[in-house]
């Protein structure tokens, strides 16, 4: 038996997960924006003080929400989001593409591809084991 279920996540420029929630299948992800943002863990680079926000946000229509927007620019975070009935912002589909890519990644695990487990928790460690797997990898990569 197969559970319904959303996987809405979020990550950075190069496709290193960074947030990814578990919902249920008629869950809208426009109302899981803001939980993503808050949920993004401090993330080093440059010297300093690690970053907490993004920049920018980038999203598809199915994001496309006035109060998240005004919500995203009191955070300071430009929302990239095409509108509902507009024509698609140019090059959006080749910058969202790596958040495809990011979710390709996650599925070449098997266990995430379909919902197995009856347990919310289980399914979510699977998540958060595989998301490490991924950043481990891209840093042994970047290493070598």
């Amino acid at each position: 038996m197969s559970l319904r279920y959303a996987r809405i996540g979020i990550c950075d420029g190069r496709g290193t997960p960074l947030k990814v929630i578990t919902t249920a299948a008629n869950v809208n992800d426009v109302t899981q924006t803001l939980s993503l943002v808050e949920g993004i863990p401090p993330v080093a680079g440059r010297p300093g003080r690690p970053r907490r926000r993004p920049e920018a946000l980038l999203g598809d229509k199915g994001y496309d929400s006035n109060p998240h927007r005004r919500e995203l620019r009191k955070r300071r975070i430009l929302p990239v989001i095409s509108r509902k009935g507009a024509p698609n912002i140019k090059r959006l589909g080749k910058l969202r593409y790596v958040v495809e890519q990011t979710f390709a990644l996650l599925h070449q695990f098997k266990r995430l591809a379909v919902r197995w487990e009856r347990r919310t928790e289980l399914h979510e460690a699977f998540v958060s084991l595989a998301c490490g797997l991924i950043c481990w990898r891209r840093l042994k990569e970047h290493r070598s």
